[in-house]
């Protein structure tokens, strides 16, 4: 089948050439000139891994081009999926602008019958304005709207396109039904075929419940601070329970990215229009945001005053296995150490940054030389496989803050660091 994805971002990409590994011929539109030469070329303009390799095997078999021609490739292209972005609004709301910028597009160009996929995350009831939009530029043709959210991880979005848990189609039209199943007629996963409206809530659901169950097992980590008992005995207590399970189970600094967070603020605010308060995600979303300083009162037990103390943070990405910042745990903590006068060194496998306000070294050991406390807030392999005695030979202090609960308390403590997890007593 022929397949329109507009919006060339993380979704968008991964969509597109996972749907060339599945037989079918996709054209990517965006309006960004860079993006699309970027592209066309090989290069991806963020991290994933798995990705660059299987963009240049599908340009090379020309299963997959680039454009910015709006008007060409709407009218050749009979699926269309929307995987553009819905940033968090000031109110926590989802900006659905380019949403409806990119409906009213296909309603100008549409020549003949399309399926319209929506793939961004979208609020409930936001398929059947689109449909309203293109129906308002364009009631002669027909079409069908279809909600088909994603659930990728970033950092394994790759496995995850290939391995769905289900595939989620939203729709009120059985030929849009039948299109739905041709197009993943290779997928093994449970299909769930319900109105775009659940489709849309399912979404929002599913990491809400994933974000609840983070800021559940952290705020069970500071009362087993207090008692002294370990977490990841009590996570693992839990998790051999198969109602609850494992995942996300782990307590850290927090969840950060370009999903759990503005879903969250999402769904609590899709429900405030409804007269409905979801008091349990307000606390998730304040629990979250209120970790990182919780392991900033960890370093000033252990240190006193923090300012003029030079501290080395490890990791910039909100997890491994990406390059985003977004909602970032280690962010929050820089700047508020920044507040209290400490002097930073950081460092990420992945990431860049351009405060100019921090000191990014290009290694570990540079970056933990002469500090006073070494912070790990991302868990890249790259730091839990460094040989840590190195680490301790250059350290002003040997205080270890492991802000994932990942590194060998027992081991650090054998090398004559100070190790303090999250609940690790």
């Amino acid at each position: 089948m022929n397949v329109l994805v507009i919006g060339t971002g993380y979704v968008g990409t991964t969509t597109g050439l996972v749907l060339c590994e599945r037989g079918h011929k996709v054209m990517g539109l965006d309006i960004d000139k860079k993006k699309v030469e970027a592209l066309s070329n090989g290069r991806l303009h963020f991290y994933e891994k798995g990705l660059p390799e299987l963009l240049k095997e599908h340009l090379g078999k020309k299963n997959i081009s680039f454009t910015t021609d709006v008007k060409a490739a709407i009218e050749q292209n009979d699926i269309i999926f929307i995987c553009v972005g819905t940033p968090k609004n000031e109110d926590g709301s989802a900006d659905l602008s380019a949403v409806y910028s990119v409906a009213r597009m296909i309603g100008t160009f549409m020549n003949q019958y399309k399926v319209v996929i929506n793939k961004s995350t979208v609020p409930v009831g936001t398929a059947a304005k689109v449909k309203e939009i293109i129906e308002s530029v364009n009631a002669d043709i027909p079409f069908d709207v279809v909600s088909n959210p994603e659930f990728l991880r970033e950092g394994s979005a790759l496995y995850d396109a290939l391995h769905p848990d289900r595939v989620v189609i939203g729709g009120s039209s059985q030929k849009a039904f039948e299109m739905m199943r041709s197009l993943y007629s290779t997928e093994t996963a449970p299909f769930i075929e319900t109105t775009p409206q659940a489709a849309e809530l399912i979404k929002y659901a599913s990491n809400s419940f994933l974000a609840l169950k983070i800021s559940f097992i952290n705020q069970l980590a500071r009362l087993c601070d207090t008692l002294e008992v370990d977490i990841d005995e009590v996570s693992k207590g839990m998790g051999l329970d198969h109602r609850i399970g494992p995942h996300f189970l782990k307590a850290g600094i927090g969840y950060g990215g370009s999903c759990f967070p503005k879903d969250v603020s999402a769904l609590i605010s899709i429900a405030k229009e409804q007269g409905i308060r979801l008091s349990i995600l307000e606390e998730v979303e304040a629990i979250n945001k209120s970790q990182p300083f919780y392991l900033i009162n960890k370093l000033e037990n252990a240190l006193g005053v923090l300012e003029k103390k030079r501290i080395a943070v490890l990791g910039l990405a909100f997890k491994p296995g990406t390059d985003d910042t977004r909602e970032s745990p280690s962010l929050v903590l820089i700047d508020e150490l920044i507040k209290k006068g400490c002097s930073l060194k950081v460092h990420d496998p992945i990431v860049t940054v351009t405060d100019q306000r921090v000191e990014q070294c290009t290694d570990v050991i540079g970056t933990v030389s002469d500090t006073d406390a070494v912070v790990l807030v991302t868990d890249w392999g790259e730091y839990t496989q460094f040989d840590w005695g190195k680490v301790f030979e250059v350290v002003k202090q040997p205080y270890v803050l492991d802000g994932r609960n990942v590194l060998n308390k027992q081991e650090l403590e054998n090398l004559g660091f100070h190790y303090q997890g999250i609940a690790k007593p």
